[in-house]
């Protein structure tokens, strides 16, 4: 059940605390309660956002982070869009946002709507990260506005894998290559199948990508834009190039960083990120033998992850943590690393932690963990994981049959021998999933304005020829090359930065292909 699409590192600090701190400003009434639209017959009817002030609850989350000495204002929103767009006249769903506003806006262009990836990730959370770390010259022009895609966050959240069950996949054997690891995890994956659809039923299958990039139109036209402003992280430029398919005259500017590749299959893609988690593992390792410090890990870091986990196989570690009762087995451990491999602000953390498991304390990897898959501090999750894994499920028709799945677990190991077998076993997910599908379209965006497409020559979770495919295949598409380590590029480093900006606000396109330095 390892589907997980990255955040961006722009998200990569959730506040996970920010569910619970807002829930109470987003309506009196249950938000999973659907009600019905007064609408015309043939288009859905634009409902208002209703805005609250949420800076007491916001305020307090931010306190002490970088860029919270910013005088910025937040406000929390909720409206209303069609369940279906297939009957836009009938019952609706609430949508819950986050709009950021900077002090002393100057010649206001407009709102720049953001999403952080996953799918599952809140762009309420995003548009509260990124008004605290975006360039200030941006927040001067825009509100930054964000919103938890239905069945996210506090949109309708779809829940269905029970806590249990979400420990119990993620301290599963993360390199399955017996027939009984594998059957082992082919049962989890059809235990959250069968969960779900029962949980949902037919309702499961409208949580996708395409009712999502609809959603944004109608949170356009209710927010009072003439045309979309978006920056997206990681799935985000799935989520803004479909919505670039659908809508290719309403863009005027629209950012796309790391990109996900639309070309490739569920194969392709699984393969991609084993290859590309193996190339940011090597990247973390050099790094960490070439400091003048010493590498915590020795001068063969694999070796090091490959004597750890085995450790961890005999005996799970436990943590240092009181009241932690939770120990780390391989699966813990490899969930740690990839969150470590995200950014490179992450890895002496990540270096960190290894060395001290090794010693016998697992909390430092624990806690990567958590913050990779949204368990919080109680115990409990967010909801990250049920609706990553009914997005990606409904977005796709494609699946992979168990014998298939077996036989690339074998060749995968033995190429990828970290990540190899993880990414195979994950491809039965999907084949067992019981949901409407809705696939993500073939994107051109014919007659749009000019989208800058942006890729990591370092990019473990979504490697850089993904950015190239999707430029290629927009008509009007634009690709930006960062030289870097980790996953996203805006606003890391200045050369990235500066062109952003001047596409974002003077509609200044770089030239295609433009290469920035590490």
């Amino acid at each position: 059940m390892r589907l997980h699409r990255g955040l961006s590192a722009a998200a990569s600090g959730l506040l996970l605390a920010l569910p619970l701190a807002l829930a109470g400003c987003t309506s009196e009434e249950p938000a999973a309660e659907p009600t019905a639209a007064s609408s015309t017959p043939t288009e859905p009817e634009v409902a208002p956002i209703e805005w609250t002030d949420c800076d007491p609850q916001i305020q307090p989350l931010i306190g002490g982070q970088p860029g919270s000495e910013r005088d910025i204002a937040f406000e929390c929103g909720r409206t209303e869009v069609p369940i279906s767009y297939e009957e836009p006249a009938g019952a609706t769903l609430p949508l819950f946002l986050v709009r950021a506003k900077l002090a002393g806006q100057t010649d206001r262009i407009g709102s720049l709507m953001v999403n952080p990836g996953g799918p599952g990730g809140s762009g309420a959370d995003a548009a509260i990260g990124l008004a605290l770390t975006l360039p200030e010259d941006v927040l001067r022009r825009f509100d930054i506005v964000g919103f938890d895609p239905r069945g996210v966050g506090l949109s309708t959240p779809v829940e269905c894998i029970p806590k249990e069950l979400k420990d119990r996949a993620i301290a599963a054997e993360p390199r399955p290559t017996t027939q009984e690891q594998l059957d082992d995890v082919f049962a989890i994956s059809s235990e959250v199948a069968e969960g779900c659809a029962e949980e949902y039923g037919e309702a499961l299958g409208t949580f996708n990508t395409v009712d999502t990039a609809r959603d944004m139109e109608q949170l356009r036209q209710s927010l009072g834009e003439e045309q979309l402003n978006f920056l997206g992280y990681s799935y985000g430029t799935t989520l803004g190039s479909t919505y670039a398919e659908l809508y290719p005259d309403r863009v005027r500017a629209m950012v796309l960083d790391a990109a996900v590749d639309p070309d490739t299959d569920l194969i392709a893609d699984a393969e991609a990120s084993a290859a590309g988690f193996e190339a940011g593992f090597d990247a973390f390792a050099a790094n960490c033998t070439s400091l003048i410090a010493g590498c915590p890990l020795g001068p063969d870091p694999r070796l090091f992850l490959d004597e750890l986990l085995t450790q961890a196989q005999a005996t799970p570690i436990p943590s240092s943590e009181p009241g932690e009762t939770r120990q780390a087995t391989p699966g813990v451990i490899l969930t740690a690393v990839q969150a470590g491999l995200y950014d490179t602000a992450s890895w002496p953390q990540l270096a960190q932690g290894l060395a001290a498991a090794r010693a016998g304390d697992a909390t430092a990897l624990l806690s990567l963990a958590d913050d990779y898959s949204g368990r919080l501090e109680d115990g409990t999750y967010s909801n990250l994981l049920d609706a990553n894994l009914a997005i990606n499920c409904a977005d796709t028709d494609q699946t992979v049959e168990e014998e298939r799945v077996r036989e690339l677990v074998a060749e995968w190991s033995a190429t990828y021998p970290l990540f190899g077998a993880g990414s195979a076993a994950g491809l039965f997910t999907c084949s067992v999933w019981d949901a409407e599908r809705t696939p993500v379209p073939e994107r051109d965006a014919e007659g749009s304005a000019p989208i800058l497409v942006i890729g990591n020559q370092g990019d473990p979770v979504t490697p850089l020829p993904g950015a190239v495919d999707l430029a290629e295949d927009l008509d009007n598409g634009v690709l930006l090359t960062w030289q870097g380590q980790g996953h996203t590029a805006y606003p890391k480093t200045e050369c990235v930065t500066a062109a952003v900006n001047a596409y974002l606000i003077d509609l200044t396109v770089p030239m295609d292909g433009l290469t920035c330095p590490a």
